[in-house]
């Protein structure tokens, strides 16, 4: 096992997941599942964020705060108020904690609709736990390492939900283009993003926080919506009644800017949906296929 392939499977698994549970399921509710997947989609996120998983409780408090109060002085982490990512993030983890502990109470509109499981957040949260974690990559590290210079990536392991907190946050409210004129600075950094499973179509999601897909227009793709289209082959999860509103809505406004290309005379750009999709017919018009339902936090109290 090459250094390279585990360094990007611990990446690609994290941020996954993250993306997956911590962000659509337990912030947002955009899909249900069965008490035993919810345990065990639960368990496989703790073992593969290792030293920096984030308990759902805490996450889903942080985020809600932060959509309530994009970019502004309440915002838990927007780059407008602070030097750098390092300052934000750190801004971040003192109010992270404070919820993990109990020792701040959120609004209570935040309260609610989150997994919890004490024995596995509170075992995973320890730092002998986490320092086991960072015991265990070491020694992967020594045993697999080639170069010296691989060794630089150790680090990353132990803090790496921070790290995609800190790209996601300070590059999606930063750099990028907007879909979608939203009261915040958010914004879409990647056209195809792979390198946060589409964490970084930051202005779509803002702009539609019911929607379990994150991508909206041509190139944009979102890998954990194809995950989760392959869970709901599956029939692991459910979508929730609003997050198929939201998935709804957002193929009848991309048929609408498909249309509308074909009538400026660029050639239209068919994209295909979890559940459903546009297609244009022979005879030139658009068909859409029904789109499977689900639900999500509505926009106020996401």
């Amino acid at each position: 096992m090459g250094i390279g392939f585990f360094f990007g499977a611990h990446w690609a698994g994290s941020v996954l997941l993250q993306s997956l549970f911590q962000h659509r399921y337990a912030a947002h509710r955009m899909y249900t599942m069965s008490r035993r997947t919810e345990r065990a989609v639960h368990l496989l996120a703790a073992v593969v964020q290792g030293p920096s998983y984030l308990e759902p409780r805490a996450y889903a408090l942080l985020h809600r705060e932060h959509h309530a109060y994009a970019d502004t002085g309440m915002d838990p982490h927007a780059p407008a108020f602070s030097r750098n990512p390092g300052r934000m993030m750190w801004r971040t983890a003192k109010r992270y904690a404070r919820f993990a502990n109990h020792s701040l109470q959120p609004e209570a509109r935040f309260l609610g609709g989150y997994p919890e499981w004490p024995a596995v957040d509170h075992f995973f949260s320890r730092w002998p736990t986490r320092i086991g974690f960072g015991a265990l990559y070491t020694l992967i590290y020594v045993a697999f390492a080639k170069r010296w210079w691989q060794f630089a990536l150790l680090p990353i392991h132990f803090v790496m939900g921070p790290v995609h907190g800190a790209i996601v946050n300070w590059c999606g409210h930063r750099y990028g283009r907007r879909n979608f004129d939203t009261r915040d600075g958010s914004r879409n950094t990647l056209p195809v993003d792979l390198v946060t499973m589409g964490e970084l179509y930051q202005n779509n999601h803002h702009a539609r926080p019911a929607n379990p897909n994150f991508a909206a227009r041509w190139p944009e793709l979102d890998p954990t919506w194809w995950v989760m289209r392959v869970l709901l082959g599956l029939r692991l999860i459910q979508l929730t009644p609003s997050a198929c509103a939201a998935l709804a809505a957002g193929h009848e406004a991309q048929g609408a800017t498909e249309r509308a290309d074909q009538r400026r005379g660029v050639a239209a750009r068919v994209t295909w949906d979890a559940g459903g999709g546009l297609a244009q017919r022979a005879d030139g018009r658009w068909s859409r296929r029904r789109a499977p339902v689900v639900a999500s936090l509505e926009e106020g109290d996401a």
